[in-house]
């Protein structure tokens, strides 16, 4: 039921690799170097989020230098599942083997899973046989951290987010622990608040076990001691636990300035830069001290991104990039300058048709360079330190520590105007292009009305319903994390669970009528709906019956294909502001 089919077959129901048995320590490792789930959540992340317009719909351009006229463009959807998902609908235009589908989501990480479960099965039974090695722990650790993601990755994304003990009345996910050994299984999706309890099982054992010491080569493709205290930290966050987020955080980031920054983005690494794929590797480096976990993926992210109907273009582009008209923290161009220097805002020769950022560029792998075909990859940075530095922040915001979570936001972003290159530094920062933050700022622009930017709210009374309380104390700070969340995780998915963790609401225009599509954080369609496949085998459906249609899909299928060749341009001249 859980698995790539929806007929009696499950890819549960095998090995995840019947060539090899698993009587060694060292096969283990192997195993997992395959556990590693093939998904990329962030395009359903940010097309269910309100980081994203329909080009279709009117609507102002993106670049505010550009003269202020409604206007809408008859730009096709990349896949008619987007048109779906725009709606919050069921994806029932796509299947199991469609990229960036809630298909692949499902099957991919309950994919991992089963290897992780064999893998644990391994251990279980080398271990009965011997002594348990120092590399079979490692292994054992990795395992249960990985089986802990993956769930947590899954009820995060087709269920509602996690609010104490009304979770218990929340469908959650099944939570898988072991091998299967007969047909089509039946399982049970439980609630929320059990999830989520057996999640942190895993995670408080993988934690116990888990070291360094499988991975001296390319430690950052696999969890590792800091990835695991980065995760830990998320969990515990989205759990409302949080001395414990920031006990795990400090373990990663440290006490001290120096060490947060010394784990944090240096912006200096993009000196030599000038095209999408020079930015990207540089981003997805993994001798960064800011990624901690990196995950390649088979995704046409890059692809669905711009261009096409549903983008980052017009009030969204604003809004995501920072392009505040008030804003304390820029002068001279109408987005921050790290949005500048890190390459975030190249476009298809137009900024009509949206901008992304160099972070999520495609990686082509080539199975056949004279035929030029191949698969589109693209590296998901599961875990960075700058994300962690944020989640530290709000942390101390739910504590009520302001003082702390202020030093944290100052830090996130001074931190990286402060490693920018001596001609960076020059021509951004000595000229006043970039500003540093401060607890003033904080205070009166976060604290006070903005004509334009909307992460800057009365109050935070929405969050209530999701078990948190915000007092007006903290909304100030509140504020300016909402906007730095936001620009951090831009096109990485994590703006969805940030609108359904807070309480927030969605809302969609769709086409040239403009028709109004509104979602609050706890309506089922903000849940990504299970794949029909599974719902035809039984799986139990966020939505009534009235909201499901399992009918067949056709959807673009994950095959051989060429690289991307559209021309990208990044034009920082189109940036400064002419106000």
């Amino acid at each position: 039921m859980l698995g790539l089919s929806s007929c009696s077959d499950s890819f549960l129901d095998h090995n995840p690799d019947e060539r090899v048995e698993i009587d060694n320590p060292t096969k283990v490792v192997q195993l997992l170097n395959s556990a590693y789930p093939d998904c990329n959540p962030s395009w359903l992340g940010e097309i269910y989020s309100d980081n994203l317009i329909d080009n279709q719909a009117p609507h102002l351009p993106s670049n505010p230098n550009d003269k202020q006229i409604l206007a809408h463009y008859n730009y096709a959807q990349y896949s008619l599942e987007d048109n779906q998902s725009w709606k919050f609908e069921p994806a029932t235009q796509a299947t199991f083997s469609s990229y960036d589908s809630p298909g692949m989501l499902w099957g991919s990480y309950y994919n991992s899973i089963a290897y992780c479960n064999f893998a644990l099965d391994a251990i279980q039974k080398l271990t009965a046989k011997h002594s348990t090695s120092e590399q079979l722990r490692a292994a054992r650790g990795e395992a249960e951290l990985l089986r802990a993601y993956d769930h947590f990755m899954l009820v995060n994304y087709f269920s509602t987010a996690y609010r104490g003990e009304a979770s218990k009345n929340d469908i959650g996910v099944p939570y898988v622990t072991e091998t299967e050994n007969v047909v089509n299984k039946q399982y049970d999706r439980s609630n929320v608040y059990d999830t989520y309890a057996k999640i942190e099982k895993d995670l408080v054992a993988g934690l116990a076990d888990i070291s360094d010491l499988n991975y001296t080569v390319a430690p950052k493709y696999h969890f590792n001691v800091n990835a695991a205290h980065a995760f830990a930290a998320r969990f515990y966050l989205f759990k409302h636990d949080y001395e414990k987020v920031i006990e795990h955080a400090n373990a990663v980031l440290g006490t001290d300035s120096a060490s947060v920054q010394r784990m944090t983005m240096d912006y200096s690494v993009f000196a030599n830069c000038s095209s999408a794929d020079d930015y990207c590797t540089q981003w997805q480096n993994p001798s960064l001290n800011n990624n901690l976990m990196l995950i390649p993926t088979g995704s046409l992210l890059t692809r669905r991104a711009f261009g096409y109907r549903y983008s980052c273009a017009g009030e969204a582009a604003r809004q995501v990039y920072m392009m505040h008209s008030d804003l304390p923290l820029k002068s001279g161009y109408i987005a921050p300058v790290q949005a500048i220097v890190g390459g975030m805002v190249f476009s298809r020769s137009s900024s009509d048709y949206g901008f992304f950022s160099s972070k999520i560029y495609e990686k082509f792998q080539y199975t056949n360079k004279i035929a030029g075909i191949g698969y589109p990859k693209v590296i998901y940075r599961a875990f960075t330190g700058s994300e962690l530095l944020l989640e530290r922040a709000e942390a101390e915001i739910m504590l009520g520590r302001y003082d702390a979570a202020a030093n944290d936001l100052m830090a996130y972003w001074n931190d990286g105007l402060n490693s920018f290159t001596a001609a960076d530094k020059a021509a951004y920062i000595a000229t006043g292009h970039g500003r540093y933050l401060t607890k003033a700022i904080i205070l009166s622009y976060y604290g006070g009305k903005s004509t334009d930017n909307t992460a800057i709210l009365k109050d935070w009374s929405c969050a209530q319903a999701m078990g948190i309380n915000i007092p007006a104390a903290a909304v100030p700070y509140m504020n300016c994390l909402n906007d730095f969340r936001r620009f951090e995780n831009m096109f990485e998915g994590m703006r969805l669970l940030d609108i359904k963790r807070w309480g927030l609401s969605v809302t969609h225009k769709v086409g040239v009528n403009a028709d109004v599509i509104k979602v609050d954080a706890l309506s089922p369609k903000l849940n990504i709906e299970v794949p029909w496949e599974s719902l035809q085998s039984g799986m139990q459906s966020n939505r009534d019956s009235n909201g499901v249609v399992v009918n067949g899909a056709v959807g673009e299928e994950r095959q051989k294909m060429a690289p991307i060749t559209t021309h990208l341009t990044f034009d920082r001249t189109k940036f400064v502001s002419k106000k």
